[in-house]
C-alpha cells in the first residue's frame, strides 16, 4: 500500500511538516515522487518511520537515529526487541510512580498509611532505570554486574533524609565546580572542594570508595562523550577540568 505525505501523517499521527523535514535531512525519503509532484511512501518507508518514532519515544536524537538506521549492520528485528525491553522498563518505572501516587492519595484520604521510605520508592527506581538506560552497558563492563547491583540496592535503601541530602549535594557540587572552573586551576581550593564533593556524591552510590575508582570515573567523564556533554552543557571543558581536579585530589 502507498501513502501520500498527508495520509502517512494521519496514519502515524505525525505532522506533514515533520515528514517533509525528515525528507529534507534524508532521514525518511519518499519511495518516489508522482507525476503531480506528491511524495509517495511505500511499505519500506512506513516501517522506517515506525523505527524512527520508536527511537524518538526513547529520546534518541534525529542525527543518531539516522546513523543507526543507515548502518549496514542495522537489524530491524533486533531493534524492535530492544525497543520492547526499553518500553517495558519505562512501563515498570511508570507503574512504580503510579503506585506511589495511589498510596499517597490513600494516606491523605485516611484509608492507608505510608512510610517515608515508601514515599520515595518510585523516584529512586526512576533514578536507577534512567542511569541503566543511559550508561548501563558501559558501567557494567567497567565495574561488573555485582558492583552495579550493590550500588542499585544502596539507592533503593536510601531514607528520605538521604535522598534529600543527595539532591542538595548534587546541586552544591555543580555550583562549586562552576566557581572552580572560572579559576582555571584544578589545584585551586575550590576545585579540590569540588573533587571532595564528587567523592561524597559517589559514596551515596558505591558500596565502598577507592581513589583508583574515583579517578577512573573522572577519566570516563572525558572518554565518554555522553558524560562529557552532561558536564560541559554549561561551559565546554568542565568535564576535563573535573578530571584534572580529581586526579590531583586522589594523588594525595
Amino acid at each position: 500500500m502507498e501513502y501520500t505525505v498527508q495520509k502517512l501523517g494521519l496514519l502515524a499521527s505525525v505532522s506533514t511538516r515533520t515528514l517533509r523535514y525528515y525528507d529534507e535531512i534524508d532521514l525518511l525519503k519518499p519511495a518516489r515522487i508522482n507525476s503531480s509532484g506528491y511524495r509517495i511512501y511505500g511499505q519500506q518507508e512506513v516501517d522506517r518511520l515506525q523505527q524512527i518514532l520508536f527511537y524518538r519515544e526513547l529520546g534518541v536524537s534525529l542525527e543518531e537515529i539516522k546513523e543507526i538506521l543507515d548502518s549496514p549492520t542495522f537489524d530491524a528485528e533486533r531493534a524492535l526487541r530492544e525497543h520492547r525491553e526499553k518500553l517495558l522498563e519505562r512501563r515498570a518505572q511508570l507503574d512504580a510512580l503510579i503506585a506511589n501516587v495511589d498510596l499517597t492519595l490513600a494516606q491523605r484520604e485516611g484509608t492507608s498509611t505510608m512510610t517515608d521510605k515508601q514515599k520515595f520508592e518510585g523516584f529512586k527506581q526512576k533514578m536507577i532505570d534512567e542511569n541503566e538506560d543511559k550508561y548501563g552497558a558501559e558501567i557494567r563492563a567497567k565495574y561488573g554486574n555485582e558492583q552495579i547491583e550493590k550500588s542499585n540496592q544502596k539507592v533503593k535503601g536510601m531514607s528520605e533524609d538521604q535522598y534529600v541530602a543527595l539532591e542538595k549535594l548534587n546541586e552544591e557540587l555543580h555550583e562549586t565546580l562552576a566557581q572552580a572552573f572560572s579559576t582555571g586551576d584544578p589545584a585551586h581550593e575550590l576545585a579540590q572542594k569540588a573533587a571532595d564533593l564528587h567523592r561524597q556524591w559517589l559514596s551515596f552510590y558505591w558500596d565502598s570508595y577507592s581513589k583508583e575508582a574515583h579517578a577512573g570515573v573522572a577519566q570516563m567523564y572525558v572518554d565518554d562523550p555522553r558524560f562529557t556533554a552532561y558536564y560541559d552543557k554549561e561551559q565546554p571543558g568542565v568535564a576535563e577540568f573535573l578530571r584534572e581536579a580529581v586526579v590531583i585530589y586522589t594523588s594525595k
